[in-house]
């Protein structure tokens, strides 16, 4: 059984920063496609950052290019999401999301994802 525990969220003033975690257990980290997503109040799921189970290639979406920077450390079994230039629009509960490894895989896509996170919240005050 996969967990996955995200940390680092909390309350920021516009402009700031935080970064956030994702540990794993249970699974074979190392073979993961790993992706974040976020979900306002009243709003859809929607995809943050991807990034492929070597960490050699990430994805974003293009609200946070630029100012979102995806990692993975597989010695530690934990993925990173660096945030930045943090906007009132970015408050959200953010989650963390595993997937086996699969040709084609669409990080965008949210059934795509075969395990999830409890999420944890990231507030930008104005």
């Amino acid at each position: 059984q996969v967990q996955l525990v995200e940390s680092g969220g909390g309350l920021v003033q516009e402009g700031g920063s935080l970064r956030l975690s994702c540990a794993a257990s249970g699974g074979t980290f190392r073979n993961y496609n790993m992706g974040w997503f976020r979900q306002a109040p009243g709003n859809e799921r929607e995809f943050v950052a991807g990034i492929d189970w070597t960490g050699g290639h990430t994805y974003y979406a293009d609200s946070v290019k630029g100012r979102f920077t995806f990692s993975r450390d597989n010695a530690k079994n934990t993925v990173y999401l660096q945030m930045n230039a943090l906007k009132p629009g970015d408050t959200a509960i953010y989650y963390c999301a595993a997937a086996d490894f699969r040709w084609g895989f669409r990080f965008f896509v949210r059934s795509e994802y075969d395990h999830w996170g409890q999420g944890t919240q990231v507030t930008v005050s104005s």
